[in-house]
């Protein structure tokens, strides 16, 4: 490595400290919250609160029947499919497509490889835990496997958060840039949600999922914070050039 490219690497590292030290302490905050969570859920400590959630969301007669109106649930199973796997490995492929026609190969290897290593990380964490599906209501749509955490919840801001962050770096904009993250936690949000409304998920489950998936997502957003050059200073740097040119 020749002196040019150690200075160079070391300033990325050393860039923005104050910001990398709020973002590790926003790391170990949410692996402790994710831990205790984890702990009283095999503890059986927050099912009165998971049931009396799911309770709330059924007609008190008939707990086969969810609160609201028929369309509403029609609209929450169209919603819960944006998190499951078909949906995800098609944007995830699409985008990756994108940023490689793009030349923006570096980015779009990072996308590909931090969306499926999450996806590997929340099924490690379903079989490590191991918790049925609750037994509280009627689930509205089928479902086989573990319930902690919400693979769904957990796989979608994983998906979502990693695809807004990471593409955020290719804007030039401050503007698109918030949109895009903003939209990336929408959509987690709205996905993690539907599946309590279906009854298939604990509400702990998809917390677990929220901070497990935004844990990732946040590590992800770091590591190419320090060694992915985002558009912006990349079109910086390159006017530069022309100018000195």
């Amino acid at each position: 490595m020749s002196e040019i490219q150690r200075r160079g690497f070391l300033a990325r590292l050393t860039a923005y400290e104050p910001l990398t030290l709020i973002t590790l302490a926003l790391v170990a905050g949410g692996l402790f919250v994710l831990q205790r969570l984890t702990s009283e859920v095999l503890e059986g400590e927050t099912f009165r609160f998971d049931e009396a959630i799911l309770l709330a969301l059924r007609q008190p007669g008939n707990l086969a029947v969810p609160i609201g109106p028929a369309w509403l649930t029609h609209a929450v199973d169209d919603i819960t499919s944006l998190g499951g796997v078909t949906v995800l490995t098609l944007l995830t492929v699409l985008i990756t497509v994108y940023l490689l026609l793009d030349r923006r190969w570096q980015i779009a290897l990072f996308v590909f490889s931090s969306v499926l290593t999450g996806w590997l990380a929340s099924t490690l964490l379903k079989i490590l835990v191991a918790r049925p599906r609750p037994d509280v209501v009627p689930h509205l749509v089928e479902v086989s496997d573990l319930s902690f955490p919400s693979g769904h919840a957990m796989v979608s801001a994983v998906t979502y958060l990693t695809l807004g962050a990471l593409v955020a770096r290719t804007q030039r904009y401050r503007s698109t840039r918030i949109f895009v993250m903003g939209a990336g936690v929408f959509l987690a949000v709205i996905v993690g949600l539907s599946r309590v409304y279906l009854g298939v998920h604990y509400p702990t489950d998809v917390f677990a999922g929220w901070c497990a998936g935004a844990l990732w997502a946040l590590g992800c957003w770091l590591i190419s914070k320090r060694f992915i050059p985002s558009r912006a200073s990349n079109d910086a740097a390159e006017t530069g050039n022309g100018d000195n040119g």
